[in-house]
């Protein structure tokens, strides 16, 4: 588990490239130039790391496009200290960046394998949400809500009204939304029972996965 200076320069030439694409939040580009993101990926796609592009990880998944995590977290706005539930662990990078921006993270993945293999990993890199927890996504977390914000980091062909229903007034919901291709969609909650919605582009996640009981 090796991070060299030459892992730092292909983080810097990276947090360039995102700001290109028009990633501007000062902590999150930050983030990406600290956290070593190879470390999260098979050593085989080791070269590849550091280039804005998806790959897969255990369990059928992929690691996302570091442009989509820097995306959803500064759609967010994440402040330090606000309780954020993720809705997909995964390898753990996006975990990671909610983590390195302050955030009391609870974090939820359902498929064994990779909660098993992140829930340790991410400690020993130094991560500690306040919570792994293996489970269905869709239900949320409702024993910790509500959550000032709610990211989901797989495609979903609905929005659950749990996430919703979990959100603080004024919180925010952003999730990937349909089939084949998604919506990035953005949900704040104005009162008990209004939200607003903004479409923000389309996005391509794996699929958010059910219990199917």
């Amino acid at each position: 588990m090796k991070d060299t200076s030459k892992h730092q320069g292909l983080r810097n030439q990276l947090a360039t490239v995102l700001i290109a694409k028009g990633i501007t939040d000062k902590n999150v580009l930050d983030a990406v130039r600290k956290i070593p993101r190879h470390l999260f990926i098979d050593s085989s796609f080791e070269a590849h790391a550091y280039q804005d592009k998806a790959f897969p990880i255990a369990a059928e998944q992929t690691i996302s496009q570091p442009y989509t995590v820097a995306f959803q977290s500064q759609t967010l706005e994440i402040k330090a200290g606000e309780k954020v539930l993720e809705i997909g662990t995964g390898s753990g990078y996006q975990t990671a960046v909610l983590l390195e921006l302050k955030a009391e993270v609870y974090s939820i993945e359902r498929q064994k394998e990779l909660f098993k293999k992140t829930s340790l990993f991410l400690p020993k890199i130094g991560y500690k949400p306040k919570k792994f927890i293996f489970g269905d996504g869709y239900k949320g977390l409702k024993e910790q809500a509500p959550f000032d914000k709610i990211i989901v980091t797989a495609g979903a062909p609905f929005v659950p009204n749990p996430l919703l229903a979990q959100l603080k007034i004024g919180g925010k919901l952003l999730i990937p939304v349909g089939d084949k291709t998604q919506i990035m969609t953005l949900f704040i909650r104005t009162s008990a029972k209004e939200f607003e919605k903004h479409e923000l582009g389309d996005f391509a996640f794996v699929p958010m996965l059910e219990e199917k009981n």
